[in-house]
C-alpha cells in the first residue's frame, strides 16, 4: 500500500455514509492504461488549491502530461478573478490535470478552457442525467425549480513554458442549506439520477481524455475538431442579451452571436458592431 492510498483505510474514511470517499486505487486501475493520458491519478483529503498544487509540481518537478490531482476538500479553491470557491467535503469534485499540448500552437491553447467545459458537460449528461449548459468562458449552470444557476466552474492556469493546468470543481450533493449563495446550484438539486462522485469523475475525465485528443490530432483546430461547433451548441450565452465587465472598468451591451475561430465571444451591440471579446466577466441579462 503506498502512502497515498493509506487515507482510504484510515478510520474516518466512512465518517460520512452519505458522502463516501472517492477511491484512489480504483480511478487509477480505471484510467490509467499504457498509449491513455492519464499517468498517475492521486486523491488528498484536503488542500488548498489543487490548480496551485498542480502548477507547482509542473514547474519545480517537471510533472509529467495526464497528471491528475483530486482533492476531497478544498480550503482555497478559486474560480476567475480570484473568486473563492467552498464547498464541504465530500460533496463535490474538485480536481485538476495537466496538460502538455506540445505541437499545439500557443494561440490555440486558449481553447482549453471551453475544451474542458465540453467534456465535463458531456460526461456529466452521460452519468448523471444533467443537462448541464455552458456559460462562456467557464461556468458550468444546471437548471432548479426552473432557474439556471451555476453549479461548477473551470480555470486555467500556464505553468512554466509548455504547460496548461486545467482545474474543475462542481457542486454534486449540496442541498440548498449548504450553497454558498442562494444562486448556485448543484447536481443534486438539478435531479440527478446518480450523485456517486466515483464513477462521475471517471465519465468527465474520459470525456476529456476523447476531446483533447481530438484537439490535438487537429493541431488544435478548433473547427477540424468539431471543438468549436459542439460548444457552440452546447453554450448557453449565444443568443442571449449579455453584458460584458471588460478589463479598463468598461462595459459592453449586446446579443452574443458567436464564438469565433480563437474562443473568443462575439457581441453585436445596438450600433451594428460586431466585437470579440476575449477576456471579461458576462451576465447574462433577463429580456425587457
Amino acid at each position: 500500500m503506498t502512502p497515498r492510498d493509506a487515507a482510504d483505510e484510515n478510520n474516518n474514511r466512512w465518517s460520512d455514509l452519505d458522502r463516501p470517499p472517492l477511491g484512489a486505487a480504483g480511478l487509477r486501475r480505471s484510467l490509467v492504461r499504457d498509449g491513455g493520458l492519464y499517468r498517475d491519478i492521486e486523491v488528498v483529503e484536503r488542500t488548498g488549491s489543487t490548480n496551485s498544487d498542480l502548477v507547482a509540481r509542473a514547474e519545480a518537478e517537471g510533472a509529467v502530461e495526464g497528471t491528475v490531482l483530486v482533492a476531497e476538500e478544498q480550503t482555497s479553491g478559486r474560480g476567475r478573478l480570484d473568486r473563492r470557491w467552498t464547498a464541504p467535503p465530500r460533496s463535490g469534485l474538485f480536481f485538476s490535470v495537466l496538460l502538455r499540448p506540445a505541437g499545439v500552437p500557443v494561440a490555440r491553447w486558449g481553447w482549453l478552457p471551453l475544451l474542458t467545459g465540453v467534456a465535463v458537460a458531456t460526461g456529466l449528461a452521460r452519468v448523471a442525467g444533467v443537462d448541464t449548459a455552458l456559460k462562456w468562458p467557464n461556468d458550468l449552470l444546471v437548471t432548479v425549480g426552473g432557474e439556471e444557476r451555476k453549479a461548477g466552474g473551470i480555470l486555467a492556469e500556464r505553468a512554466g513554458e509548455d504547460a496548461v493546468v486545467v482545474g474543475v470543481g462542481i457542486n454534486v450533493s449540496l442541498g440548498a442549506a449548504e450553497l454558498p449563495v442562494p444562486q448556485a446550484g448543484s447536481l443534486a438539486l438539478a435531479g440527478a439520477v446518480s450523485t456517486d462522485r466515483d464513477p462521475l469523475l471517471r465519465a468527465v475525465l474520459r470525456s476529456l481524455e476523447d476531446w483533447y485528443g481530438r484537439w490535438r490530432a487537429a493541431d488544435g483546430d478548433p473547427a477540424a475538431s468539431g471543438l468549436q461547433e459542439t460548444y457552440a451548441a452546447g453554450c448557453a450565452t449565444l443568443g442571449r442579451t449579455v453584458r460584458a465587465e471588460l478589463p479598463g472598468d468598461r462595459a459592453l451591451v449586446g446579443e452574443a452571436v458567436a464564438i469565433d475561430g480563437d474562443g473568443r465571444l462575439v457581441i453585436a451591440t445596438k450600433d451594428g458592431v460586431q466585437e470579440p471579446v476575449g477576456a471579461g466577466d458576462i451576465v447574462h441579462l433577463r429580456p425587457a
